[in-house]
């Protein structure tokens, strides 16, 4: 399934610097911290916490002033990481019988 340009930027990984990035570098899973939920590498800071507030339609200029820890590229980082798991979770699209007519 194909990605939408601004998707596919996020999803490549490349930050402002040029250098190659994925969001497997920046958001890890140990069950030795918070239980082994995506976490963003080096802090307690939940992805789903990040997600929730960009849910709220908080930019990413309010995020990180409420957590300093964090970096523009964090943020990019769970919005790829979102992405990616929303592609991997979605059921194949059923065919569409032929005798329902598609405008």
């Amino acid at each position: 399934m194909p990605f939408p340009r601004a998707l596919e930027v996020l999803l490549s990984g490349v930050d402002r610097t040029g250098s190659d990035m994925t969001y497997h570098d920046r958001i890890i899973r140990d069950p030795a911290v918070c239980g082994g939920q995506p976490t963003l590498r080096g802090t307690r800071v939940l992805v789903r916490v990040i997600l929730g507030h960009l849910a709220q339609g908080k930019s990413t200029e309010e995020i990180l002033m409420e957590f300093p820890s964090l970096t523009t590229d964090d943020v990019r980082a769970v919005v790829a990481f979102a992405a990616a798991s929303a592609c991997e979770d979605l059921p194949a699209p059923s065919p569409i019988p032929a005798e329902i007519k598609v405008a």
